[in-house]
């Protein structure tokens, strides 16, 4: 917990309508939405954009440029790369059938939804809506189209798994008997399914 106020740069964009939690640090040209809930600890890199209502969790990043849109939720201890996109719609339009030009209630928007303790790789692209599930790490320049597994590693357009990772983001060791080890913590996680991991301690 922090009773340090939240910092704000002279710069940056913050609606007053949005609640900022302390400890936390809003950088340079960055622009914060409207009823926007962001956690303690948090930080936004410069240039990034968070939209309308959007939820934070405490100690997020969000790094340089990256455009986390509405309505997308990001639980406790999220990291969002250089330049990631979250997306929030799935048929983009600039224009009605008649060709006039859409305005916010010719559609709706769907969110990302990214779970506690994920990481999100340079430049990659979320498309809502999409669910990255905890402690998942999704590789630079990935497309996530579909949802990520907990403590899932994937990469490519569209990502796939290629991995398991642990809680410390470094891909597990396979040590058999559908049982993977962290390289550096030692924990050991257990494969239920091709699409299901848990840790030990959770069983």
């Amino acid at each position: 917990m922090s009773n340090r106020p939240p910092r704000i740069a002279p710069s940056a964009d913050v609606d007053e309508s949005a609640v900022i939690g302390d400890g936390s640090s809003i950088w340079h040209l960055v622009q914060v939405r409207d009823k926007v809930a962001m956690g303690q600890n948090c930080i936004i890199g410069r240039g990034a954009y968070i939209g309308s209502g959007v939820v934070m969790g405490d100690n997020c990043k969000v790094q340089n440029y990256a455009l986390v849109y509405e309505p997308a939720t990001l639980g406790d201890g999220v990291f969002i790369g250089p330049a990631v996109v979250l997306t929030n719609d799935q048929f983009p339009r600039s224009v009605n059938p008649d060709g006039t030009l859409k305005s916010a209630s010719d559609w709706d928007a769907v969110g990302v939804t990214i779970k506690d303790g994920a990481s999100i790789g340079a430049r990659a692209v979320c498309v809502a809506p999409v669910t990255i599930g905890a402690w998942a790490l999704v590789a630079a320049g990935a497309v996530v189209t579909k949802d990520v597994p907990d403590f899932a590693l994937v990469a490519g357009v569209p990502a796939r798994r290629i991995r398991w990772v642990g809680k410390a983001g470094l891909p597990l060791e396979d040590i058999g008997n559908h049982q993977f080890r962290c390289p550096e913590s030692q924990k050991i996680y257990t494969e239920i399914s091709s699409d299901q991991l848990i840790e030990e301690s959770d069983k």
